[in-house]
């Protein structure tokens, strides 16, 4: 290994996020240029890179994406709208609105293309029944604070919806629909990413009602009727999803591959521990440090450097009122729990670029991170309880800021481990 331990986990990284580019995934997957009417729609986080890709192969297409702010792509035919995430707003519902207006009145003759990538939960805002937006937000805010994981927190936003756990789908028919989805979820249950759209939905408002109670969220009476009334899902059975194929275009799997191969271009072995790792990030920290250190104990001088490769959605309960996010919280509990353990270098990030709320993708950690915090006149220690990971790395240095990925598959982390 030629390259520094910080040089050589950003290119993991890189490649990582190149793997799941909608440019190079998605073309292979179009389906046949439709020689009627082409229509569209989308929502995530990729979903703008994705219907570039679409044109790109089929040419300027009728359509309306959404996708966050910051993520927009220049289409020549396809409408791009931005509207905020991870919390939804005025911006996305109408959008949402105008989307379903464009399916309304489609044809048996009529083909509808539905691009799908993690945020479309966020981005595609349509309250069920009498929920309101500003209710809709506030269970939403409580979610991502209670560190709920991602299934969780998306069966609920199915039955708090009027297009999602297949919603969507069916408010196409009777056109044909095929949907091309980028998975940011822990095994790329398709009824899971994106709270499931185009997919038919077998939870019930019974277990959403739970998952609210399990994390003490209490819900207003628009959505207390909601939940603890019969599922207005689409269930697997409906004839409506008859006519709606869902196809994968990238997962996490592809990406820990692609840095794999990397890895193994750079002379170190490769270890690829999982593609759906969840749990709260401090103790997924905790048992990968201990694994790094078992790892480097069985090395013996000359020998090849090993790469624990990891992917999935971490959490992250928050306790204090820091800036942070799951993968910056990893990387910081990594840190504290080898103690500047020499040869064992890190890196954490999101691959969409935003840990978080945060623009910051995540952070590197190695055997000098708690030296340089001790300068700067930092506690480590205090950072975590406070849940204040990115303003840590701020002050001592280690944050990666990509910027907007255009893609979406979800956490990334490697670590380096030297003899």
């Amino acid at each position: 290994m030629t390259a520094s331990p910080e040089v050589l986990l950003r290119s993991l990284f890189e490649a990582a996020v190149t793997a799941a580019d909608p440019m190079r995934c998605l073309p292979a997957l179009l389906p046949p240029r439709p020689e009627r009417r082409r229509l569209v729609i989308g929502a995530g986080k990729a979903a703008a890179r994705m219907a570039e890709a679409v044109e790109q192969t089929w040419g300027p297409c009728e359509g309306l994406v959404i996708t966050r702010d910051g993520y927009e792509r220049p289409c020549r035919g396809i409408e791009i709208v931005s509207a905020a995430h991870p919390v939804p707003d005025v911006r996305g519902r109408e959008a949402t609105r105008r989307m379903l207006d464009l399916l309304e009145g489609l044809g048996e003759d009529d083909a509808v293309l539905t691009l799908i990538s993690g945020g479309a939960s966020a981005l595609l805002v349509a309250p069920a029944g009498r929920v309101t937006l500003e209710e809709k937000r506030a269970i939403n805010a409580a979610l991502l604070a209670s560190g709920a994981p991602i299934e969780a927190m998306n069966t609920v936003r199915k039955h708090l919806s009027a297009v999602k756990g297949g919603r969507l789908a069916a408010a196409a028919w009777p056109a044909r629909m095929t949907a091309l989805v980028i998975s940011d979820v822990p095994g790329d249950e398709l009824a899971a990413i994106a709270s499931g759209p185009t997919v038919a939905d077998r939870s019930t408002p019974a277990e959403a009602r739970a998952i609210l109670d399990r994390h003490g969220i209490a819900v207003p009476t628009s959505v207390a009727e909601l939940l603890d009334g019969p599922s207005g899902g689409i269930a697997p059975d409906d004839a409506r999803l008859a006519r709606c194929e869902t196809r994968l275009v990238a997962a996490p799997s592809q990406s820990l591959a692609a840095a794999a191969a990397v890895g193994r271009r750079a002379g170190c072995r490769v270890e690829i521990l999982g593609d759906a790792i969840e749990g709260e990030a401090r103790d997924v920290a905790a048992e990968q440090a201990r694994l790094a250190r078992a790892r480097q104990a069985a090395l013996r001088p000359g020998d090849a450097p090993l790469l624990l490769l990891s992917g999935g959605e971490c959490t992250v309960t928050r306790r204090g009122e820091g800036s942070g996010g799951p993968n910056a919280e990893f990387a910081l509990a990594l840190a504290l729990a080898l103690r500047e353990q020499p040869g064992i270098d890190a890196i954490a990030c999101d691959t969409d670029g935003v840990d978080g709320a945060a623009e910051v993708a995540g952070a590197l950690v190695g055997p000098r991170t708690l030296e340089r915090a001790r300068r700067a006149g930092r506690s480590p220690e205090a950072a975590l309880a406070a849940n204040d990971a990115h303003g840590f790395f701020a002050t001592v240095g280690g944050q990666v800021v990509t910027g907007p990925t255009l893609t979406n598959v979800n956490d990334f982390r490697a670590i380096l481990v030297r003899a």
